[in-house]
């Protein structure tokens, strides 16, 4: 069995392991070594991918493979990654492990609650493995379905509400794919031939400019509103809100990330010239994404709502790098996907820890946190310096290199939107320092607080997984960036030989 292909069969087989659980206990110690399983073969993957490197396998994706699936429309089974897909699949490993031992207390429906979050998980892995773009889209469908039931089943507040409205506009995102990528299909063979749904194949078709201009907004649209896209990020607070934690943990911390990395693998890659001459209008949807999910924020009471406009601001900060064009402003956006992964995993983890004990999300109803959970606030704090930029932490570098890169453009128009993004920096600074003086900060709010146990060791275990993440790309990024620097050199030079 192939290295990648394994990330699809551990879950997969979790599943069935699960199925056949007798208890609670059984179910999610099942869950946990899976996912353990799934993070030791994506560091793994991470030392395969960088040995081939140093090798000197200078192919623009690694451990390739094809089998024929669908052999009259040309349908393959192909998978294969680069340095930019090797950094999204541990980014998931590490989401996932986190989120079952979030999930530890979950009681209703445990059994079908750990199916659904790891067929999610599995729906993310594959998309992120797959260079044929049907079979992309079919991993991209399996990783947004399951939303629907987990939310709808073991969410709060609006959650059925909020299940419905996800589901619906993702599902519209999707109708969009599919007429981009049956575009991409059916002109894959200009001199004549077979079509295909190949990536690599695809990059090398020149499409004539029309049809770039005409695909090119199916394309960057129906990725980008799973991205968080203005206008179409309209799900995403209420999603994030009646999520269950482990949800949220998944929703805000992979599954946005899909809508990033299509734009960036797929709109831009394979259709260069329309992005060139397009970007500009998407630039202006993505920078009010920036302003307004900042903005937003600080008018929010709510913990979960806190977050998720908070989430909707960082998501548009990845779409407008990836939008700049260049090799250090789309880096910097990569970085940025796995900084904010492992930042609003550990914020929606948190979220739901303090909410487990005091019943409230509501900031102006707590007060004193620290004094009675010392652990889960200082982890809180470490979360919300990440998210405002302290250097050291993973933040920092991702959103300096987008600023650096963005401020590689000459003309006034990028200039003072990248001037418009970094400004976000000082709203975030504003309402993660309000929260945070107002929930840990001060007297206890309540007498019954003083009851409160701090972090169990399951807890501790999801929290400072992900703490070892943001800080280790904070201290020690090069070794990710170059990754991500190699793997974007097709892409840009798709850009710059138009």
């Amino acid at each position: 069995m192939d290295l990648l292909t394994l990330h699809i069969v551990v879950p997969v087989l979790t599943l069935i392991g699960i199925a056949f659980a007798r208890n609670l206990q059984q179910t999610r110690t099942i869950a946990a070594i899976g996912m353990g399983i799934q993070l030791l073969q994506s560091v793994n993957l991470v030392f395969a991918f960088l040995a081939e490197r140093r090798g000197g396998n200078t192919a623009e994706v690694v451990f390739a493979k094809s089998i024929v699936w669908f052999e009259s429309l040309n349908i393959r089974y192909d998978i294969g990654v680069d340095g930019i897909s090797v950094a999204m699949i541990l980014l998931t490993s590490v989401v996932i492990f986190t989120g079952v031992f979030a999930s530890w207390e979950t009681k209703d429906l445990y059994k079908e609650f750990f199916i659904s979050l790891i067929l999610l998980a599995a729906g993310v892995f594959g998309f992120f493995i797959s260079l044929d773009l049907f079979l992309m889209f079919l991993f991209f469908e399996l990783a947004v379905i399951p939303m629907y039931l987990l939310i709808g089943i073991w969410g709060s507040g609006k959650k059925e509400y909020a299940a419905m409205k996800l589901t619906l506009m993702l599902m519209a995102g999707s109708a969009l794919l599919v007429v981009g990528i049956l575009g991409l299909y059916f002109n894959s063979a200009p001199g004549g031939g077979q079509y295909t749904f190949n990536i690599i194949e695809l990059s090398k078709v020149v499409f004539p400019i029309e049809l770039q201009r005409f695909l090119f907004p199916f394309i960057f649209i129906g990725f980008g509103v799973i991205g968080a896209l203005f206008p179409f990020h309209t799900w995403s607070p209420d999603g994030h809100s009646s999520a269950p934690t482990a949800v949220s943990m998944l929703h805000a911390g992979v599954l946005m990330k899909l809508g990033g990395y299509g734009c960036l693998k797929v709109a831009i890659y394979l259709l260069p010239e329309a992005a060139n001459e397009l970007a500009w209008i998407f630039l202006l949807a993505t920078g009010i994404s920036v302003i307004y999910g900042a903005l937003g924020t600080i008018a929010q009471k709510d913990l979960k709502y806190i977050n998720a406009y908070s989430s909707v601001s960082h998501c548009g900060l990845v779409l407008f790098a990836i939008l700049m064009l260049n090799k250090t402003a789309s880096n910097g956006a990569v970085l940025q996907m796995i900084s904010h992964g492992l930042m609003t995993a550990l914020f929606f983890a948190l979220i739901g820890m303090i909410y487990a004990r005091t019943k409230t999300r509501i900031i102006t109803e707590m007060s004193g946190i620290l004094k009675v959970m010392p652990f889960l606030s200082v982890c809180y704090v470490i979360a919300g310096l990440a998210s405002l930029g302290l250097p050291g932490l993973s933040g920092f570098v991702a959103e300096m290199t987008i600023f650096v890169g963005a401020f590689q453009h000459q003309d006034v128009f990028h200039r003072v939107l990248t001037i418009i993004a970094v400004s976000s920096i000082v709203v975030t600074a504003v309402y993660i320092l309000r929260v945070v003086g107002m929930i840990l900060m001060g007297p206890v709010k309540e007498e019954t607080y003083s009851a409160f146990s701090d972090a169990t060791w399951y807890e501790k275990v999801a929290t400072v997984a992900l703490i070892i993440g943001i800080a280790g790309i904070g201290m020690a990024p090069l070794w990710l960036s170059d990754m991500i620097l190699n793997s974007l050199d097709p892409i840009i030079s798709a850009i710059t030989g138009i």
